[in-house]
């Protein structure tokens, strides 16, 4: 088994990383995008299902047409960060079972079962993003998810032709640590939790 990580380590993942909401501009490299990549995706689905589907929004076109769909201050965000993740849900995500679980036939659990299939796609495409989310912030990197935006729109502008949905939005980079709320308060253990 392995160690607990060190405190500092903790500090940087979760104990003193925060949703940056006003980023510096300077561009991530591809080949950083790329080991986030490498990151994420080692991180659990339900049969190794991985629906998650990811367009990483880098150009001034890209993100601006990202913004213009986005809502409130959301948009400014956008067009500020270097890098706006969209992460979308692939509904013909058992396509890829052969291939990603061959363990057993997964791809007939879904066939015909659209409740199934998007329930199993929003839920571990969602835990994918927080995989994203853990993996940028273990790179140096902070995240900014956010959700407000015309689904419908962004499924139009880009995911047409293909099953993929929208699922939310998150901005990565360099925060500037100016415009950060005050720590929200937290639920403590007994509140939420049970051990049965």
């Amino acid at each position: 088994m392995a160690d607990a990580l060190a405190s500092p380590v903790l500090d940087q993942l979760f104990l003193e990383a925060r949703t940056q909401n006003d980023w510096h501009p300077e561009p991530l490299a591809e080949g950083l995008l790329q080991q986030l990549f490498a990151l994420l995706k080692m991180g659990p689905t339900s049969a190794n299902c991985a629906p998650a589907r990811f367009i990483f929004c880098t150009s001034p076109q890209a993100r601006t047409a990202l913004a213009e769909l986005a809502s409130g201050s959301n948009g400014a965000k956008i067009r500020q960060a270097p890098v706006t993740a969209i992460i979308g849900m692939d509904l013909d995500f058992a396509y890829h079972l052969p291939r990603l679980f061959p363990h057993a036939d997964a791809k007939s659990w879904f066939t015909g079962n659209a409740e199934l299939t998007r329930e199993t796609a929003f839920r571990n495409s969602s835990l994918q993003g927080a995989w994203l989310m853990m993996a940028a912030r273990a790179l140096g990197l902070d995240a900014g998810p956010m959700s407000g935006f015309d689904k419908a729109a962004v499924d139009a502008a880009f995911w047409a032709g293909t099953k993929v949905e929208t699922n939310f939005l998150c901005s990565l980079g360099h925060g500037t640590g100016e415009q950060i709320f005050p720590r929200l308060p937290r639920f403590d253990f007994d509140e939420i939790c049970r051990i049965a």
